[in-house]
């Protein structure tokens, strides 16, 4: 299915096209989009059965940027000549490409030069820390006074926005008086600790 008619193919008038192959080609690229990007930030969970316009609006986005390449495989003879490869540019137009668009609204907005004139997309500095995905020796400090240190690496897990904030530590080590790491708790299996008892998480390499 192709955004745009064939050279050559039988022309058909808009209107009288099924509305579902309508909704298909101007909804999907922008509903893939929306849910990578969900998939990657931590958000509010979307309605996407209210989201058609949005939808819509980032499939035309999406049509817009590729619009050199919509024009190539509708010229001349590139249909007759090359159907095989119009099939394998309609589905990398329609699916492929619409899934890199967020990777790349990520990667531009974390620019210094652009980031300083836009509001982070990460809403919250836990997500924006723990969605790195990198290991860290982690001291977690507790409103009763209480210090628990640990490892977070790759078992590990920490909640996302909007969930609480929660944090499972994969092995939990001893620590000194001065919150020097001594060693592994003999038999740990890790720790569940709440965000509602957490005062305050530091970070070591």
């Amino acid at each position: 299915m192709s955004p745009l008619p064939p050279a050559g193919a039988r022309n058909v008038d808009i209107f009288a096209i099924d509305k579902l192959r309508l909704l298909f080609i101007f909804f999907v690229p922008g509903f893939i989009s929306m849910k990578v990007y969900s998939l990657m930030v931590a958000a509010e969970r979307r309605d996407f059965s209210k989201d058609l316009l949005e939808a819509v609006a980032y499939s035309a986005v999406n049509f817009a940027a590729l619009s050199w390449l919509i024009l190539i495989m509708n010229t001349g003879q590139f249909y007759s000549e090359h159907k095989g490869w119009y099939y394998v540019l309609t589905v990398a137009i329609m699916f492929v490409v619409p899934m890199f668009w967020p990777f790349l609204f990520l990667k531009v907005a974390s620019l210094p030069f652009v980031a300083k004139h836009i509001v982070h997309p990460i809403p919250k500095p836990w997500d924006y820390v723990f969605g790195k995905k990198e290991a860290y020796w982690i001291i977690v400090h507790l409103k009763n006074g209480r210090r628990i240190g640990g490892l977070y690496d790759t078992r590990s897990f920490a909640s996302s926005y909007p969930a609480k904030e929660q944090i499972y530590l994969q092995q939990v080590w001893e620590l000194d008086k001065k919150g020097a790491f001594v060693k592994a708790i003999d038999r740990s299996k890790g720790v569940i600790i709440t965000g509602d008892d957490i005062l305050a998480v530091e970070f070591f390499e």
